[in-house]
C-alpha cells in the first residue's frame, strides 16, 4: 500500500509496513525533521504538534505522536521546519516569538509555534484556548501569549496556503481504508477481530505506551459518509467519524452548555482528530461525550453488514468496557434530538483544560404549570459505565419545580450510584459532587449566578 501526502509543501510517498507507524516516528526517523519533539508520546504535552490541512482546507494543529500514517493520505502537513518561506523569511509567529522572548529551554517551542501558526492562519484570537494543548515547564506562558498577540494582525504568508489534493488510498488485506460505510460494513463483517481506527487518539496509546500490535486495521475516517452531519428536521444525524471539533460547531446553536463541555474535551489537537463515534464505542466510564448525549436522548445506529439496528445510547453500555456490539458490528451514526434548550452539562476536574473528569453530570428537565414533567440525568465517573440516574429522575417527576424538590431528590442519587475511589476522587467526594450538581442545575435554570469565577466561552 503506497500513500502520499504533502510535507512542508512537497509531495512525499511512503509505504507503511503495518499501518500503525506514527507520523512522529516518520518525521524524525525517515525525514530527519527533528524539530517535532517527542515529549509525552500520548497526545498531552503538545511538543509534537504539527499543522494538518485536511479535506475541508482548514489548517489545524494535531499531535503527530498519535497520528497514524494512513490517516494522512492526501493531507498537507507542516512541521516547524516548514513554517518559514522558500527564501528563509520567518513566519510572523516565529518573528514574534524571538522578539518577545517566547522560547525558554526550547524543547516545547516547536509545538507552540506550529499551534500558534495554525491559529494565525484561521484568525483565532483566544490564545488561552488555542494553546491549552501545549505545555511548557519553564515559563508562565506570558511571553508566548504576547508573541501570539503581536503576530495576530499580520498577514498569513502566501506559502502557508496549500489546499490538500485527495485521492483514495488503496487498501490491502491487513490495512483497510474504506471509501464508504458500505465498504467498511462488508469488510468488518468478514474481519470482526480487526481494530477500527477513527481519530486514533485512544488507539494511538495502545501502540506508543502498551507497545501493542494492532493486527488488521481499518481507518474509518476514510469513509466519506461517516464524516458528515445531516439536519433531518427534528434530529441531527451525526456520522460516527465526525470529529469533536466539527461536532462543537454543529452543537453551538443547539446548546451553549454542551459546546462549553466539548471545549474542555482534551485539547484542540485532540479534538481535531478524535471522533464522537470513537468516544462512544470506546465505552470509557469517564468519557465526557456519552453523559451529555444520554441526557439529550440520543440514539445509536449500529450496523452489521447490511443490517442496521437502533437503540438508546444508555442501553449501549452493558458493563465496564463491555458494549452491546455483536462481532463485526460498529457504530454508524448518532441520532440527536435538536430541542436542547434546558440542557446543562457540568464537568468537575482538577484542571480546567485538558483533564479527565472526576465527575461529569448532564441534566435536562422539562416543566409545565410549575411541575417537573420529564427528567433525563446522566453521569460519567459515577459508575462502571456512563449511566442515567433513573431513581433521581423518578423522584423529581411530578413534583413542584422548587429548591425543596431538588434537595429531597438528592437522597435518590445515593440509590442510583455507588461511586469508586481512585486517583481522581474519592467515592464520597463523587457522591457529594453529583448531588451538588443537581442543586446547581436548579439555580442555573433560575438564572442564579452559579460560577464563582467567570470562564471565557
Amino acid at each position: 500500500m503506497n500513500m502520499s501526502f504533502f510535507l512542508n509543501g512537497k509531495s512525499v510517498s511512503v509505504t507503511p509496513k503495518t499501518g500503525s507507524e506514527t507520523l512522529l516516528d516518520y518525521l524524525r526517523l525517515d525525514e530527519k525533521l527533528c524539530g517535532t519533539k517527542e515529549g509525552c508520546n500520548e497526545g498531552d504535552c503538545g511538543a509534537c504538534t504539527v499543522i494538518v490541512t485536511g479535506r475541508d482546507g482548514v489548517p489545524r494543529p494535531m499531535n503527530a505522536c498519535i497520528l497514524f500514517l494512513p490517516q494522512l493520505q492526501g493531507c498537507a502537513v507542516r512541521t516547524v521546519e516548514g513554517l518559514s518561506g522558500p527564501d528563509g523569511t520567518l513566519h510572523p509567529v516565529q518573528e514574534a516569538m524571538i522578539t518577545h522572548h517566547g522560547a525558554q529551554c526550547g524543547f516545547c517551542t516547536p509545538g507552540f509555534v506550529t499551534t500558534m501558526a495554525a491559529a494565525h492562519a484561521t484568525g483565532e484570537t483566544d490564545f488561552d484556548a488555542a494553546l491549552a494543548g501545549n505545555l511548557c515547564r519553564c515559563t508562565g506562558y506570558a511571553p508566548i501569549i504576547r508573541a501570539a498577540q503581536a503576530a495576530e494582525k499580520l498577514p498569513v504568508p502566501f506559502w502557508m496556503d496549500e489546499p490538500p489534493k485527495f485521492q483514495a488510498l488503496q487498501s490491502r488485506d491487513d490495512v483497510f481504508c474504506p471509501k464508504s460505510s458500505d465498504e467498511l460494513a462488508h469488510w468488518y463483517a468478514l474481519n470482526p477481530s480487526a481494530t477500527l481506527i477513527a481519530g486514533g487518539t485512544d488507539v494511538g496509546l495502545w501502540v506508543t505506551k502498551k507497545m501493542q500490535s494492532l493486527g488488521p486495521v481499518a481507518f474509518v475516517s476514510h469513509a466519506e459518509d461517516l464524516r458528515h452531519i445531516h439536519d433531518e428536521k427534528d434530529i441531527l444525524r451525526i456520522g460516527a467519524a465526525v470529529t469533536i471539533t466539527s461536532l462543537m460547531q454543529a452543537i453551538r446553536p443547539m446548546s451553549a452548555s454542551l459546546h462549553q463541555l466539548l471545549r474542555r474535551y482534551g485539547s484542540p489537537q485532540v479534538r481535531n482528530a478524535a471522533t464522537i463515534g470513537g468516544n462512544i464505542a470506546n465505552g470509557s466510564p469517564i468519557g465526557d461525550g456519552s453523559p451529555a448525549l444520554i441526557a439529550m436522548g440520543a440514539r445509536l445506529v449500529l450496523r452489521l453488514a447490511d443490517e442496521r439496528r437502533a437503540l438508546d445510547l444508555e442501553d449501549f453500555f452493558i458493563a465496564y468496557q463491555k458494549q452491546d456490539l455483536r462481532p463485526g458490528e460498529f457504530v454508524e451514526s448518532i441520532e440527536l434530538p435538536k430541542a436542547q434548550g434546558r440542557l446543562r452539562c457540568y464537568k468537575l476536574s482538577k484542571r480546567f483544560d485538558q483533564d479527565i473528569s472526576a465527575v461529569c453530570g448532564c441534566f435536562k428537565l422539562e416543566q409545565a404549570n410549575g411541575a417537573i414533567t420529564k427528567a433525563r440525568i446522566a453521569f460519567g465517573g459515577m459508575a462502571a459505565t456512563p449511566a442515567r440516574a433513573y431513581k433521581t429522575e423518578a423522584a423529581l417527576c411530578g413534583q413542584p419545580w422548587s429548591l425543596e424538590t431538588f434537595n429531597q431528590a438528592q437522597a435518590a442519587m445515593a440509590e442510583d450510584f455507588s461511586p469508586l475511589s481512585d486517583m481522581r476522587a474519592s467515592a464520597g467526594y463523587r457522591a457529594q459532587a453529583g448531588a451538588n450538581m443537581l442543586i446547581r442545575y436548579f439555580h442555573d435554570l433560575q438564572a442564579t449566578q452559579v460560577n464563582i469565577q467567570e470562564v471565557h466561552p
